[in-house]
Order: structure tokens, then C-alpha cells, then sequence
């Protein structure tokens, strides 16, 4: 599909999450919602169609690169705390919060928003010591042992396996607890944008003689 058809079908997907039935509870739990996956090429506009979102649906949003960060970052870091299990007193390992659900409540308190959406990007570029804590994200909506707060909407971007070297595979079980979405370049689409965004006319000129150059990845640049 093409970015603009994504747009809305995010914003369908934030909308039904955040519907609220008359008690004020949400009408699906976050058990049910299916984080959402957009799977294109760099450069392509994922990141800004989250940011858009976020703003025309009054939310919050926290994006990360998830590749500049270590397992630590996102589970936390361990400590020892005192607890006394069966009458005995015995050391036990606890996880500090992570930054990453951190982030989140901080957003919260900045902006007063209680709603929005984590934005992780390059989910399936992570290191072999992250993999696992990513497909845990996925599946469970956890970091840790920690939860994302209620009301936040898990998002998540990566790239096919020809633009990076680096990418992993979901396996079927993953796969089959996201919302997939495989977006492509599109030319007249990005037009439209253009031309709201002001975009220079000459650059719309040379694209509309040489439509052949809009897009293009060469990994030998």
C-alpha cells in the first residue's frame, strides 16, 4: 500500500483502540489490540506519518531507534533487593525501569496527554541480545517485567531484508500478533504532500519529466 493509505489506516487503528465504552473503559483491552508493523523501505515517511497521526488525533507519541539501544536500556538494570520468602530473609535480582517505559511517563507528564503511541523503528534490525526482548514487546507489551501504561498503542517500523544486512525475520507465531503493513514509494501520492508541504515547483517539474528518479536505494553509494 502507499504511505497515505497507511495514514489512515493507523489513525482507524488509534481511533478504534481509544474508543471507550460508557463505563470509560476501552472497548478492546490491550490484551486484544494488535500492535501495528509497517514494514518499507528507508526513507519512505514512517516516522513522519506516526508523527502526524499522533498530532491530528490530539496523543502523545515516543518514537525510538531501537538499534541505538542495549538490552539494558530497554529491560533495565539489575539490583538486589531484600525479600522474605517462607520466614527467611533472601537476596533476590530486580530489574530498575526501563528507559523506554520511562520515556513514556515522562511524555506524560510533559505534555499532560495520557494516550498516545510508542513508536519503536528498525525493530527487526536489533542485536542477537535484544531479539528476544523485542518479540517479548510484541507479544506481551512489556519490557521486562514492566507494562506499557494503559491507553499507549504499540507501533513499530522496519525494513525489508535487500535495504539492510542486519535484518531479522519475525517468526509465523510473531507475525500472527501484529497488525502487518507493507508500504511502497508512490509518486503521485508524495505529489499531493508536496504541494501542501510547499515543496519547491522545480522539484515537482523534474519529477513529472523524469518520474524514474523519485525514489531510489543504492547501497554502493
Amino acid at each position: 500500500m502507499n504511505i497515505k493509505r497507511a495514514k489512515q489506516e493507523i489513525a482507524n487503528t488509534v481511533r478504534a483502540y481509544l474508543c471507550r465504552d460508557e463505563e470509560g473503559e476501552y472497548r478492546i483491552p490491550a490484551i486484544r489490540q494488535r500492535p501495528i508493523l509497517l514494514m518499507g523501505p528507508p526513507g519512505i515517511g514512517k516516522t513522519q506519518i506516526m508523527e502526524q497521526v499522533a498530532r491530528e488525533e490530539g496523543v502523545a507519541l515516543v518514537a525510538y531507534t531501537i538499534t541505538h539501544h542495549t538490552r539494558q536500556s530497554a529491560v533495565g538494570l539489575p539490583m538486589i533487593r531484600q525479600r522474605v520468602y517462607g520466614g527467611k530473609e533472601v537476596s533476590v535480582t530486580e530489574y530498575t525501569m526501563s528507559e523506554i517505559i520511562a520515556s513514556v511517563y515522562q511524555r506524560m507528564a510533559d505534555t499532560g496527554l495520557e494516550e498516545g503511541i510508542l513508536f519503536i523503528d528498525e525493530i527487526n534490525c536489533v542485536s542477537e541480545t535484544l531479539a528476544p526482548t523485542m518479540l517479548q514487546f510484541l507479544q506481551c507489551k512489556t519490557f521486562g517485567n514492566q507494562k506499557l501504561p494503559e491507553g499507549w498503542i504499540i507501533a513499530a517500523a522496519g525494513n525489508p531484508p535487500e535495504y539492510n544486512k542486519s535484518v531479522r525475520e519475525f517468526d509465523i507465531v510473531t507475525l500472527d500478533r501484529v497488525k502487518r503493513m507493507d508500504v511502497e514509494a508512490d509518486l503521485p501520492v508524495w505529489k499531493e504532500y508536496a504541494r501542501r508541504a510547499d515543496i519547491h515547483p522545480a522539484i515537482l517539474s523534474y519529477l513529472e519529466l523524469l518520474p524514474d528518479h523519485f525514489y531510489k536505494v543504492a547501497a554502493d553509494v
